[in-house]
């Protein structure tokens, strides 16, 4: 059961460049401990979300809509000021590239201990212990020594680890992770990966994953929405949307994973034995050409043989399915065959 109200809820967010909006009318709710992935191919608006949500939009980026955090008064064009009461007290942020994220001039120990006292009043002492024991927490060995390197010095992994390590050090309550995996090698990144899910699962945290690894969200995720051109085409439990997807973006996306990813619904990735791998044809409109009625009716083969013209001229607008749950964005969502791969096939 939840509770009455989400921890997070973002009603109608939009996020323009000038008269360019990069995001439509986003509308999303995370609950107390759960993993949210935010899916889609670049461009679609994810990390644009993550930063709205705190406060670290780009340069001549506007947002508008409603974001509330449980307690606290609205997100959307707050201060500075008010951000930086819940930067790390009630939110944190876990950034992509982790050697930018740290100073390149201060020992890695610390900026932890910095982090820690900022929010808790610690001594230099105590704040220095904290952040020892938030690097070991992350399976950095002989952590009192490394404390006092650089982050040059630090790899690639054991930077990422050290982010991880400095977004829950004061344990808040959502963690916000912007694609943290993608400078990382396969290993690694599988390994940074379960241990973000295991401090999650330490402290409580929600987890907002923007991620285009399909099998990431397959595995650390509890619910997914796939974004195309800055609107949610699909959203539910993890499980059902790769079960069974109902929006055709999300059945490209599905069917073109490799043959060796294990599928919730059964059976592995995309592939068809003996035939090539499925793939979506074309490529994301760019922000200066979206089309006005479905934003994916150019690359989706049910829109091509359609007797009439509403994929390409009405907007598709979110509607919710069976027990609620879960919602798709798709004028034809209930044409999409039981294989959708052989559709996919058809059409590369």
């Amino acid at each position: 059961m939840h509770p009455a109200d989400p921890l997070l809820s973002v009603r109608g967010l939009r996020i323009a460049f000038g008269p360019l909006e990069a995001v439509r009318g986003l509308s999303f709710d995370v609950w107390d401990g759960e993993v949210l992935a935010l899916v889609g191919e670049s461009g679609a608006g994810k990390s644009l979300t993550a930063r709205a949500l705190l406060g670290m939009l780009p340069r001549g980026a506007t947002a508008a809509g409603i974001a509330r955090l449980r307690g606290e008064p609205e997100l959307i064009g707050a201060g500075r000021p008010a951000y930086a009461r819940l930067w790390g007290r009630r939110i944190a942020l876990v950034p992509q590239d982790a050697l930018s994220a740290l100073s390149p001039v201060h020992p890695v120990g610390d900026q932890l201990a910095a982090a820690v006292r900022s929010v808790q009043g610690l001594s230099r002492r105590e704040a220095r212990a904290r952040a020892v024991a938030a690097l070991e927490q992350v399976g950095i060995a002989d952590a009192g020594r490394r404390a006092r390197a650089y982050p040059h010095e630090f790899s690639g992994g054991m930077r990422q680890r050290a982010v991880i390590a400095m977004a829950m050090i004061n344990e808040p309550e959502l963690v916000v992770a912007d694609e943290p995996t993608t400078a990382l090698d396969p290993g690694t990144q599988r390994h940074v990966l379960e241990l973000l899910t295991r401090r999650r699962e330490e402290t409580g945290a929600s987890l907002v994953l923007v991620t285009h690894d399909l099998a990431a969200v397959e595995e650390h995720a509890d619910r997914m929405m796939v974004m195309y051109a800055g609107r949610a085409v699909e959203s539910g439990p993890v499980s059902e949307v790769f079960a069974r997807p109902r929006a055709p973006y999300t059945a490209g996306l599905l069917a073109s994973l490799p043959p060796d990813v294990p599928l919730p619904g059964g059976g592995r990735g995309g592939r068809v034995a003996g035939r090539r791998l499925p793939a979506i044809a074309g490529a994301p409109p760019t922000l200066a050409e979206l089309p006005p009625g479905c934003a994916f009716a150019p690359r989706c083969p049910l829109a091509e043989p359609a007797d009439d013209d509403r994929c390409r001229t009405e907007l598709p607008e979110p509607q919710r399915l069976g027990d609620g749950r879960r919602e798709v964005a798709c004028h034809r969502w209930r044409e999409l065959p039981d294989r959708p791969a052989d559709l996919f096939l058809e059409h590369v």
